[in-house]
């Protein structure tokens, strides 16, 4: 057994590529965050052949919901439109406005928040609750309401790629008696 591992060692030594030295060929590599720091990747959604879906975009830092939701009205870029994703979010007479506390996000529309399409609302609340809100809350927990034209739309969760009701449970036996009838 010790001659085989002779052997190799051996073999593997001398395979004939030979030390160089370092090389200064252009910017550092990039893409390796340091250990212990969250991902600044950015995900924005958008509809394929088969639903919604995120569309990972590289970013410097974590993006707010603001910058994502910025990110979100000007559509998917040519690699993802490529990848055949789309957008339906509509073009709006004026900005979207995102503000955000500990696990929620506010959307500030120039319209009437009840006109917006569910499809485009699966796209802002998404997008917005997988942007860094504070609170550390998972995305699937971070509540996303929109107001415009003093309407308010939510709260609401996205889960599985579309957004839903934020539903509170009621307290067991609140109407126990109610309904019951003799």
């Amino acid at each position: 057994m010790g001659t085989l591992a002779g052997v190799l060692t051996a073999t593997l030594a001398g395979c004939g590529i030979e030390p160089t030295d370092v090389i200064d060929a252009g910017e550092p590599a990039t893409g390796v965050r340091a250990p212990g720091k969250p991902p600044a990747d950015v995900q924005l959604f958008f509809y394929g052949p088969d639903g919604l879906h995120p569309a990972t975009r590289p970013a410097k830092e974590p993006l707010d919901p603001q910058d994502a939701i910025n990110l979100l009205v000007q559509g998917p870029n040519h690699a993802e439109r490529m990848r055949g994703l789309s957008s339906v979010v509509p073009k709006f007479p004026g900005p979207l406005t995102a503000t955000s506390g500990p696990g929620r996000v506010a959307i500030t529309l120039p319209v009437n928040a009840k006109l917006v399409d569910p499809a485009s609302l699966n796209q802002l609340v998404c997008t917005a609750a997988n942007a860094r809100v504070p609170g550390d809350k998972p995305p699937g927990q971070v509540t996303v309401t929109l107001v415009g034209d003093g309407v308010r739309v939510g709260p609401m969760v996205c889960g599985g790629n579309n957004a839903f009701p934020l539903v509170q449970p009621t307290p067991t036996g609140a109407n126990d008696s109610a309904g019951a009838g003799g």
